[in-house]
């Protein structure tokens, strides 16, 4: 690769920055030294140091560190063993084989493969994911073999820091690629995400530094920093913006958390740098720009936001996570709890219309359970932080592990379209739900599944900070032991939750006045059944409100109890896009169809009446979808199967009616009615205008830029429909459109005159389908004289009429138009896709029914 060329002599610039490093280092050693808890020191002694180096407004709560918290059994607790046994499995030599040769010190390691491969330029990111885990599995186990191995990585790393200057790079410098990359990004190329993958091992140093107490690796993030700040401090700032347009993680935040702990402005400096304009300016403002934006390299960015805020006291950085946050868990978000299709953002709503098996990469979710956290911890009466955090770990990121899978292989994506399955283990470019391997994977996903599955007990409980009574919040329903030190006691919660629906809290090794605050999540059921809250066996205080926190005050003694019960009821969840689409939940949890080896071409049709428990079990339904009785089971329990999350709901019978009906007769103006009165006007576009062909008014389009745009949602709720239009082709031009409804160029419902292949094609596609089903006529469309076009859908058949007159039929149509939901963009004359020639031509009398009409009513349509 380019970047990896080799090392030319320093020039000027390079021995100016080498001088800054060396300055920033001197100063930034006093101040850390100054203030950093010993090398002995865990998570209380860098909490107090964080307090006290900390400038802004501290959260209202506080964490309990993971070594006051610990599991018990549970699916949580079998998760984290799976993935603690692959900590002490792998070989960190073979991980810092990169680094070294990238330095000049000997390995003969044998290579990894996939992203840390010796040619992959994201190489070393994972070895900063192992470092965090490690420094997680320690403080929630106390087991020392876990920071025995991570010591030992760390004093390897700094050996290639210390190396790094005779190889030509600038002191402090630490990767396992050449400092030439960056010299690639600053002068405006696209490398690879090289801040990104620094960002992954400096956060890992700190981690290893708070958690495990190695002040050596401490030592080696001040070098990294110090680097970072002498390497950005000479850009302009339009410059730097430049850079930051390549992904690069979380630097802000670890530079921000980084001068929590030591109290060093040069580390404050820094983060700011990182501050992305593009993305934080609307944010600000309130604005939702986030439609085609890679969704991990926004959410990294904005998890930094918190602790920005926490170091400054500036509210905007504040405003600018909750915004996001809001934002993307409200129109972003998939059933589950994660976001993103092919890693990107969509248009808000946009769910349905973006299916596919790439859905929610898991790193997007790790990242926002991190922002959602922060966000809670400084404003606790916002209790749906802590529902989408539950919702999200039992249903993704509890999921994404292979329980047969001794260390813990994980999966890149979770996808949602029909019949997506997790797989057995594959290395790079292997199938969409394929898990990660030992050595062949390593993907960014294989290092975030290192961290999420050894810190499920940083969020059960919180502590209130500095309230005049103690206050202990019980966020998540796990089963768990915390001491709380402040007051003495430790808490034992037991529960079978999710499977059951109520957890116990026992208070054991003293007694202490305090207040006891629970979570009632907001799905809980609202009805006859309500939840409740029994201390020592009594119903306590007024009736629970869901979506808040229920609290107790009293003086607890050992052996005093608190029983939360939690009432649950099947719901029906519908998309945003296609309210004729609906997820199934039970309580907190997804409930997934089982199907086994079976696949699946489109979303099944269920029928919601149908639902019945089986018997025996608790979180266990079925139900009739396609004809068949399928099981339905908790979606973080199906494994190594296909599965459907998705489900087509059938809509209530409606008389045979015309939805939509646009003459486009008005002759004047730049709209035209809808008569049925249903739906807005439609808009003449470009270079559309009025006409009068033979007597008759029409809309004339110049087949350039010409086009009618229809307002949204003309076919939502439609299981069968006819669309018809009068329409004179004046040019054919291949894959131009007669009409186009959908959202994207993978949604969509089209005619277009002529295909490359010399005929007429109407097609029908959701995201997620492997092709389009397609009705071809055995010509194009005729030209220089009007014709009446009709398409009729229904019944898993489509046809195609000419003059009313049967031009193309397809009997095996996969997808039905009620998957097409409520389209944002329907054109007549224009393509969803921008590539695409627009129709030069003329239309009339556009109309949608919500019946696929019969050959006769067609001919009768087009003679009238």
């Amino acid at each position: 690769m380019p970047a990896d060329s080799g090392r030319p002599a320093p020039s000027r610039r390079q021995i100016l920055l080498t001088a800054s490093a060396a300055t920033a280092v001197t100063l930034a050693t006093p101040t850390a030294t100054a203030t950093a808890a010993p090398a002995a020191a865990g998570p209380a002694g860098a909490t107090a140091t964080a307090t006290a180096a900390a400038a802004g407004p501290r959260p209202q709560l506080e964490e309990f560190a993971l070594s006051e918290v610990r599991l018990l059994d549970s699916p949580f607790l079998a998760n984290m063993r799976r993935t603690c046994a692959y900590l002490l499995f792998v070989d960190i030599d073979r991980l810092l084989h990169t680094f070294r040769l990238n330095v000049g010190l000997p390995s003969d390691a044998e290579p990894c493969g996939g992203w840390e491969a010796p040619g992959i330029q994201l190489r070393g990111h994972t070895t900063g994911h192992l470092l965090s885990a490690l420094a997680q599995a320690h403080a929630a186990t106390g087991d020392r073999a876990y920071a025995d191995k991570a010591r030992a990585l760390v004093s390897a790393l700094a050996e290639c820091q210390r190396a790094a200057p005779s190889a030509g790079f600038h002191r402090g410098y630490l990767s396992a690629f050449p400092e030439t990359v960056f010299d690639q990004l600053e002068a405006g190329g696209k490398p690879w995400a090289p801040y990104y993958t620094l960002h992954k091992i400096m956060a890992g140093l700190l981690d290893q530094y708070r958690l495990a107490g190695d002040r050596q690796a401490l030592d080696v993030l001040l070098e990294m920093a110090a680097w970072a700040d002498a390497r950005t401090a000479p850009l302009s700032r339009e410059r730097m913006q430049t850079v930051l347009k390549v992904e690069f993680g979380g630097m802000n935040d670890v530079l921000t958390q980084l001068y929590l702990v030591t109290g060093d402005p040069a580390h404050l400096r820094t983060a700011r740098r990182f501050d992305h304009d593009e993305l934080y300016a609307p944010l600000a403002a309130g604005r939702d720009e986030l439609a085609g934006r890679h969704a991990n390299t926004e959410i990294a960015k904005v998890v930094g936001a918190v602790p920005g805020y926490e170091a400054t006291g500036e509210r905007r950085y504040l405003d600018i996570a909750d915004t996001f946050w809001t934002t993307v868990v409200r129109h972003h978000s998939y059933a589950i709890g994660g976001n993103s299709d092919k890693e990107l953002f969509g248009p808000p709503g946009e769910i349905v219309s973006r299916l596919s098996t790439v859905t929610c990469e898991n790193c997007n979710s790790y990242n926002m359970l991190k922002l959602g956290r922060h966000l809670f911890r400084h404003r606790p009466e916002r209790a749906e932080y802590l529902d989408h955090y539950e919702w999200t770990l039992y249903n993704q990121m509890l999921a994404e592990q292979d329980p047969d899978s001794a260390h813990g292989f994980v999966t890149y994506y979770t996808g949602l379209w029909a019949g997506s399955r997790r797989e057995p283990k594959g290395g790079l470019g292997a199938a969409p739900g394929s898990y990660s391997g030992d050595y062949d994977n390593f993907s960014c996903d294989h290092g975030t599944g290192l961290e999420t599955h050894t810190k499920f007990a940083d969020t059960i409980y919180f502590r209130g900070r500095g309230t005049r009574r103690p206050e202990l919040y019980v966020n998540l329903f796990i089963p768990s032991e915390v001491h709380w030190s402040q007051t003495g006691v430790t808490i034992r919660q037991e529960t079978e939750y999710p499977a059951g629906d109520r957890t116990r809290l026992t208070v054991t090794g003293g007694q202490a006045r305090f207040t006891l605050r629970l979570r009632v999540p907001g799905w809980v059921a609202d009805g006859d059944e309500r939840a409740v809250l029994k201390v020592n066996g009594r119903t306590a205080g007024a009736p629970l409100e869901p979506g808040t926190y229920a609290g107790v005050t009293r003086h607890w003694r050992t052996g005093d109890t608190v029983e939360l019960v939690l009432p649950r009821v099947p719901v029906w969840r519908p998309a945003p896009d296609n309210p004729q689409v609906a997820s199934l939940s039970y309580g907190p949890l997804v409930l997934a169809g089982t199907y086994g080896d079976t696949g699946l071409a489109t979303l099944p049709v269920i029928r919601p009446d149908t639902l019945r428990r089986t018997p025996g079990e608790r979180t266990a339904f079925s139900a009739v979808a396609d004809g068949a009785r399928v099981s339905l089971r908790p979606f973080h329990e199906v494994h190594h199967q296909h599965y459907n999350v998705y489900w087509a709901v059938p809509p209530r019978p409606a008389p045979a009616r015309d939805v939509a009906r646009y003459p486009l007769d008005e002759g004047s103006g730049t709209s035209a009615a809808d008569r049925t009165g249903t739906f807005a006007a439609a808009s003449l576009a470009g270079g559309a205008a009025w006409s009068t062909d033979g007597g008759v008014t029409a809309v004339t389009l110049d087949g350039r830029d010409g086009h009618i745009a229809l307002p949204a949602g003309l076919p939502s709720g439609l299981d069968e429909l006819t669309v018809s239009v009068r329409v004179r082709v004046d040019a054919l031009v291949p894959s131009a459109r007669v009409f186009d409804l959908g959202y994207h160029k993978d949604t969509y419902l089209f005619l277009a005159a002529t295909t490359g292949a010399g005929r007429a094609r109407a097609a029908l596609k959701i995201s997620g389908m492997e092709r389009e089903d397609v009705i071809d006529a055995t010509g194009p469309l005729p030209t220089g004289r009007w014709v009446h076009v009709a398409l009729t859908l229904g019944g898993g058949t489509g046809v195609l009429y000419l003059d009313g007159t049967e031009a193309g039929r397809n009997t095996a149509m996969v997808a039905s138009p009620l998957l097409l939901g409520r389209t944002s963009r329907n054109f007549l004359g224009r393509s969803q896709n921008s590539t695409h020639p627009c129709l030069r031509g003329a239309f009339r009398d556009f109309r949608l029914r919500n019946r696929a009409l019969t050959a006769d009513e067609v001919r009768q349509l087009a003679q009238g």
